[in-house]
């Protein structure tokens, strides 16, 4: 093991996704040794409704970290429909734009290195233990030392099982199917299908391209047996889903495919590990505003991290009691009306009885809308 004064200002981020890159970058620029660890190699797609809340734009711009070179889509406007089909439509307020993660992650993995984060791709952490003040963090090649530890794994990884997180002791019963289409579809809009057991969403991304992303039901999938049955039973029964399954030009070889992620509520601190983007909290995905999440939290949680070191002092306790405060201050409410929400997708009767709110209260609708984004920051 090195010297414990070699681990002063190291800080170890575990996952490479918008709340790892977006930590690492900002943590380099404040002067911190970085080493980022991501299993897989970047460019490569995620299950993600790559659709992006407006509230990170301005962070985004004046650190230089907005996709400008994409020209990502701007959109304005929201359409529900029912499983039956029938469909209701408003504006977004603040609306968002789209681009895909294969893109976006590779954009921001390239600033990351050249501000000097250390980026370890194909590389799994089997372990992390925090002992006395400094944590162990062990790869499949090496164990290093770190004075801090950021848990920006995702969804759910065997990190969360070492942790011993509360939320793995039980099963999902969720998966997210993703594909990259070419349809046409308006490109200021974004759409949510529903279909029994689901909901399916739609919307622009960058060089004519559509990201076509649904949360179903795993007890479906094993029901029908292939991806392609459950699709063909469930999905296609609703006559907007229909038409773009059946027309569209769909681009991979075969679908992105996740099992089993929770949306029950997480802790934003975990054995001392400061847990950021859906490693924190995963929101329901109404309108795919994980992204802007990850973004926002990545944001404070940097900010705390410098207003809690100083003079080369970690005060970790403070620390980790204002994170939890602040997360809780802008995310809790807005997880929760998310898990509140989804009650009313992914069945005949209650899309329906969503449809009828949507067209008869189009201000309580417009609330809702408005609870899962964020405000600019």
């Amino acid at each position: 093991m090195s010297d414990i004064r070699g681990v002063l200002k190291q800080i170890t981020i575990i996952g490479g996704g918008l709340a790892g890159l977006v930590s690492s970058i900002l943590l380099a620029r404040k002067g911190f040794n970085v080493t980022l660890f991501e299993k897989k190699h970047y460019p490569f797609h995620r299950v993600c409704g790559e659709y992006i809340s407006n509230e990170v734009k301005p962070f985004l711009l004046r650190n230089g970290l907005f996709p400008n070179t994409y020209n990502p889509p701007q959109i304005n406007y929201f359409q529900f429909t029912s499983v039956k089909g029938k469909s209701c439509e408003m504006p977004l307020d603040l609306g968002g734009f789209g681009i895909s993660r294969y893109q976006l992650d590779e954009f921001l993995y390239q600033i990351a290195l050249r501000e000097g984060v250390s980026v370890k791709t194909k590389t799994k952490v089997s372990d992390v233990r925090f002992e006395h003040s400094h944590f162990v963090v062990t790869t499949d090649h090496e164990s290093l030392e770190s004075q801090m530890v950021i848990g920006a794994q995702g969804k759910q990884s065997v990190i969360d099982k070492k942790l011993n997180r509360s939320f793995t002791k039980k099963r999902s019963p969720y998966i997210g199917v993703k594909y990259h289409i070419k349809t046409d579809f308006p490109k200021d809009k974004i759409a949510l299908h529903n279909f029994n057991s689901g909901y399916c969403g739609i919307s622009a991304i960058e060089d004519g391209k559509y990201n076509l992303c649904y949360l179903g039901s795993r007890e479906e999938l094993r029901k029908y047996g292939t991806i392609d049955t459950m699709e063909e039973e469930l999905l296609k029964k609703n006559p907007h889903l229909n038409e773009i399954f059946n027309n569209a030009d769909f681009l991979f070889d075969k679908p992105e495919v996740i099992n089993e992620f929770s949306f029950v509520p997480k802790q934003a601190v975990e054995q001392h590990v400061l847990m950021t983007g859906d490693s924190a909290g995963l929101i329901t995905p109404l309108c795919g505003n994980g992204m802007a999440m990850a973004i926002h939290s990545a944001k404070m949680l940097c900010d705390c991290i410098e207003k809690h070191y100083e003079g080369g002092v970690l005060n970790r306790k403070q620390l980790e009691s204002d994170y939890k405060l602040a997360w809780n201050k802008v995310f809790k409410k807005r997880l929760k009306v998310g898990r509140i929400t989804q009650f009313l997708f992914g069945s005949g009767l209650t899309s329906e009885i969503a449809i009828k709110l949507m067209k008869n209260s189009p201000a309580i609708a417009r609330q809702i809308v408005k609870n899962t984004h964020g405000h600019t920051f």
